[in-house]
Parts: structure tokens; C-alpha cells; sequence
């Protein structure tokens, strides 16, 4: 078929997640209660960190990282979709809808990487206890979580560029409530081989290279601490990493049965709910994981308290 007869569509039409006028404002008022809450609890730790000086170490340093990741993700898809319960025509431009799925990707990306980063960091904490002070300095967490941000954006940069290439004469209405891979490589009338075989390589390099991170790190971690001989001991370390294989747990549960399952027409609705869940609900959650698991975490939440107390008297 002729290249030139394929034109880009102009916008695309989101179909959200539901049609009907009372669900959706119902769905409004959920999601923004969700979506500030999520702000809320995230920049809240972000300032609990930058306050505390107990909580200026490596593993805080890639907790407020998390939570700055977790603020991004969620504005990334959230504002955009409650403004699309309110309105009759949910259109986005094609050039929004392209830079929606960079970031998205992107963070997606970066929230992989930094997991395990977060991990290794819980390796050296947890079995190499007496050089973690000189291995994870300053300057290596900045070297990490620098490696992690710029490997996220590349990995996103090239999808988005093999995506913006198709051409999508099939139809414009993406099964969703935002712009992500799986719908949009659906209505292009395009070969989507490359992209298929990009998002594999890039899978394998960077999702399941960070997956084999965790999955070593944590052996050696589980191994470490079934050879503390004392039940208080290992129940102190195992406290240490619960909250972050906790998360992980999470991010790869739903991103596996998104991603790495064959996709078919019946599966999107599916893909919708999986979608609200990773995209809305886990960044809201993550916070939570780390303050109620996290005693340090506890104890600074009731020292600013104290502080606000004594300073309102």
C-alpha cells in the first residue's frame, strides 16, 4: 500500500473507562481523591528525607527518588484522564499522545532500573554490612540514579521513535485511557515487526537484566540472613528489605501480565483495570509500603509532628 495514502491521524479518540455519564463523574471523584492522596503521601516523604538527617543514606536517598518517580508517573496519565471524565469528546493530538507515551515508558523504565538498584543497595547493606558506608557514598548512589534516568528515557526514546513512524489508518479510537504500546501498535495498519522486536531486545536487556539483579541480589540476601543465628536478628534484616521486595513484587506482577502476555481485542478491558492498578493505584501505595513497614520512617512521621506541635503552642 502507498506510504502516501497512510497519513497520520490528527488525534486519536481515548475511550477511558467507561461511557457512562454517572460512572464516569464517579470514577472522577475516586481517581482524584486517589491522585492527591498519592501526592500527598509522596512529596510528604520526600520532605521527611530532605529534613531528617537519620535519613540521609543511600537507601532514603533511592526512596525519595521513588517517591519523585511515583509524583511523575502518576501526573503523567492521571490529569489527563480526569479531564477526559468530564468531558463528551475525549480526543488527544497525536503529538500529545506521542509525548504522553515517552514519559510514560520512560518512567516505567526507571522505575525497573531503580528497583534494582534498590536492591543491590540492600545486598551491600544487608551482606556486606561494614563496607557499605564506603561502597554506597554519595557519589556512586548519584552515579546509580543518574544511570537509572538516562537509561529509562533512552529505552523510551526508541519506541517512541519506531512508534511515531507507523501509520495508523485502521482506526483512531485507542482502547484506553491513556497512550501506551500494546493499543496503539494495535490499530496501525503498518509492519509492527520492528517494533516487536525492539520492545523484546530491550525487554531482555534492561527489564529482565534488572530482573536477574533482584533475583541475585535476593539470594544472597535470603541466604545471609538464614545464617543469622539469632530469630531477632534475621527478623531485623529481613524488616530492612521486606518493603522493597514488597514493591517489587508488585511493579512485576501487573507488569508481566500486561506486557508479556499475546494481546487480543477481548483483552483490553482487561488491560484498562491492569492499567488502573500500576498506573494509579501502585504510586499511591508505595508510600505506604515504605512508612508503615519502615521504622525510621515511623520515627521521623512523629518527630515532625512534635515539631508542629511544639511550634503551634
Amino acid at each position: 500500500m502507498d506510504r502516501t495514502n497512510q497519513t497520520l491521524v490528527a488525534e486519536f479518540i481515548l475511550l477511558g473507562l467507561s461511557s457512562i455519564p454517572e460512572v464516569e463523574h464517579l470514577f472522577f471523584m475516586i481517581f482524584l481523591l486517589i491522585y492527591v492522596t498519592t501526592l500527598t503521601g509522596n512529596i510528604l516523604i520526600i520532605t521527611l528525607i530532605r529534613l531528617d538527617r537519620h535519613l540521609h543514606t543511600a537507601m532514603y536517598y533511592f526512596i525519595c527518588n521513588l517517591s519523585f518517580l511515583d509524583c511523575c508517573y502518576s501526573t503523567v496519565t492521571v490529569p489527563r484522564m480526569l479531564a477526559d471524565l468530564l468531558a463528551e469528546r475525549k480526543t488527544i493530538s497525536f503529538p500529545a499522545c506521542m509525548t504522553q507515551l515517552y514519559f510514560f515508558v520512560s518512567l516505567v523504565a526507571v522505575e525497573g532500573l531503580l528497583l534494582a538498584a534498590m536492591a543491590v543497595d540492600r545486598y551491600i547493606a544487608i551482606c556486606r554490612p561494614l563496607h557499605y558506608g564506603t561502597v554506597m557514598d554519595q557519589r556512586t548512589c548519584s552515579w546509580l540514579v543518574a544511570s537509572v534516568w538516562v537509561g529509562g528515557f533512552f529505552n523510551s526514546t526508541v519506541h517512541v521513535i519506531l512508534m511515531s513512524r507507523l501509520s495508523f489508518c485502521r482506526s483512531n479510537e485507542i482502547q484506553h485511557f491513556f497512550c501506551d504500546v500494546p493499543p496503539l501498535l494495535n490499530l496501525s495498519c503498518s509492519n509492527t515487526s520492528i517494533n516487536i522486536l525492539v520492545i523484546l531486545t530491550l525487554g531482555w536487556f534492561i527489564g529482565f537484566g534488572a530482573i536477574l539483579i533482584k533475583i541475585v541480589s535476593y539470594a544472597f540476601i535470603i541466604t545471609t540472613i538464614l545464617n543469622i543465628k539469632s530469630s531477632e536478628g534475621r527478623a531485623k534484616a529481613f524488616s530492612t528489605c521486606a518493603s522493597h521486595l514488597t514493591v517489587v513484587i508488585i511493579y512485576y506482577g501487573v507488569l508481566l501480565f500486561t506486557y508479556f502476555r499475546p494481546t487480543t481485542t477481548d483483552s483490553f478491558s482487561v488491560d484498562r483495570f491492569v492499567a488502573v492498578v500500576y498506573s494509579i493505584f501502585t504510586p499511591m501505595v508505595n508510600p505506604m509500603i515504605y512508612s508503615f513497614r519502615n521504622t525510621e520512617m515511623k520515627k521521623a512521621v512523629k518527630k515532625a509532628i512534635s515539631r508542629i506541635q511544639r511550634e503551634t503552642k
